[in-house]
């Protein structure tokens, strides 16, 4: 896979995504009820079916305990490992 392939990148985000809301046990119903939107939601992010914005990562990693920041460069990590 080459790293500026947007589907890979969107990919790295939707693993993290995953595994970042499993490390902190949370299913994806009860994510979904933290953020007040349908379960479908957390589903469709995590397979790519519904994209992001911002605000809503930064909601979702608030909600999860971690920070943007601490999300972003974790990405920024998996991403660069892809190289």
């Amino acid at each position: 896979m080459k790293l500026d392939d947007e589907d890979c990148q969107r990919r790295k985000l939707q693993e993290l995504l995953k595994r970042v809301r499993k490390k902190n046990e949370v299913r994806q119903v009860e994510l979904a009820k933290k953020l007040n939107v349908p379960q479908s939601f957390i589903s469709k992010y995590e397979t790519g079916e519904r994209r992001l914005d911002i605000l809503e990562l930064r909601k979702i990693c608030s909600t999860l305990n971690t920070s943007l920041e601490e999300f972003i460069q974790e990405l920024e990590e998996s991403l660069n490992e892809a190289k």
